[in-house]
């Protein structure tokens, strides 16, 4: 594989996944209330999500692109919908006296939900399309540098992720329960708006 398309896929991997939206809020709460691996487990359901999009974007999976961009609005339903639950049921939870042990919810679970939710907006399709459209690939069926790109992705996000997992989880120690109360709602406000801002857009 070329090295250089695994570098230019990583930083694109790391710069789509950087900016704080609603999966962020998610493994910054997870990696607060649960430890460090759970807010990573969290990240990583977006990563493979991301790669999962790639490989559409980069071996020209027309039909299902198609498919998902045409079913946008039930996606964004059901994806603004489940926001604007965990919104709720994080606002109204209760934090521990104390920092509950490392592990937290089953990590299927936990990676489950952040993979659903990132691949319930199908607009990052088009987002891996102009990538890999800059790049040169997709349309000339080069596979070796869009495989090579794809695992960039893969592993720049799941390199961001594990940066803010572990960063945020060197704090959860230092919190107290109102601090972490005061975390949950934030956080639940937060999820909510994304979710009804997604609603909303419909």
């Amino acid at each position: 594989m070329d090295s250089t398309f695994i570098m230019k896929g990583l930083l694109v991997g790391f710069s789509i996944a950087a900016p704080v939206g609603p999966i962020g809020i998610l493994c910054i709460r997870r990696s607060l209330k649960d430890g460090s691996w759970a807010g990573f487990t969290a990240g990583m359901g977006a990563a493979t999500a991301d790669a999962a999009y790639g490989c559409v974007a980069g071996f020209g999976l027309t039909a299902v692109s198609g498919f998902l961009v045409r079913r946008q609005f039930w996606l964004a339903l059901i994806g603004g919908g489940f926001l604007c639950y965990l919104g709720i049921r994080t606002f109204l939870s209760r934090p521990c006296a104390q920092a509950a042990p490392e592990g937290g919810d089953r990590p299927l679970a936990v990676f489950g939900s952040t993979l659903f939710l990132t691949l319930a907006n199908p607009a990052t399709i088009l987002s891996f399309t102009v990538v890999f459209a800059a790049f040169g690939l997709g349309a000339t069926g080069d596979y070796r540098a869009a495989a090579a790109l794809v695992l960039g992705v893969f592993v720049g996000s799941a390199l961001w992720w594990l940066f803010l997992s572990t960063g945020v989880g060197l704090l959860r120690s230092r919190l107290d329960a109102a601090w972490m109360a005061a975390v949950n709602r934030i956080s639940g406000v937060t999820l909510f708006l994304f979710g009804l801002y997604a609603l909303l857009h419909l």
